[in-house]
Formats: C-alpha cells, structure tokens, sequence
C-alpha cells in the first residue's frame, strides 16, 4: 500500500524534469518576444532557471542519484573535432 511518502531521488527527479520543462518553455517565450524590454526579462528569468537546474543536477550527482560515467578520451575528441568543423 502507498503511504504517499516520495523519496528524496524522486522529489529531486520531479524538480530536475521540471526545471528542464520550465528551461524550455521560456526559451520559446523569449524567442518570440516582439518586444525587446520583454524579451530581456524572459532572458534573465532563462538565466536564473538554469541556475536552479543546475543546482538541482548537482545535487542529486553529488547524492548519486544522477551518476555521470566518465567519457572515454578518444570520443571526447572526435567530438570535438566534429563540432569545430561546423564553426569553421
């Protein structure tokens, strides 16, 4: 029987996924702003919810709940010769 008690990987799981959904969404928002002083709110409040998100990854990577295994060297480099090639 559910006692409706979450855990602490599931509530910091439900505000990770709602930090990238609120990331998005103002995203759009400020791409289509007509107005520049509009626009330039949407940006900053952009900006402070990657702030958040970030806080929020970090926590739960640092718990373990979100576990990033190191890349291998030769991928992270053909990768990067990958995206330089598209900014020449």
């Amino acid at each position: 029987m559910m006692t409706g008690v979450y855990t602490e990987k599931e509530i910091l799981g439900d505000a990770l996924a709602t930090q990238k959904t609120a990331t998005a969404n103002f995203n759009m928002s400020a791409n289509e702003c007509v107005h520049e002083d509009v626009r330039q709110t949407m940006m900053k409040i952009l900006n402070e919810e990657h702030s958040i998100q970030q806080d929020v990854f970090n926590m739960m990577h640092a718990k373990g709940y979100y576990p990033t295994p190191a890349a291998e060297q030769q991928k992270v480099q053909e990768t990067k010769m990958q995206f330089s090639a598209c900014v020449k």
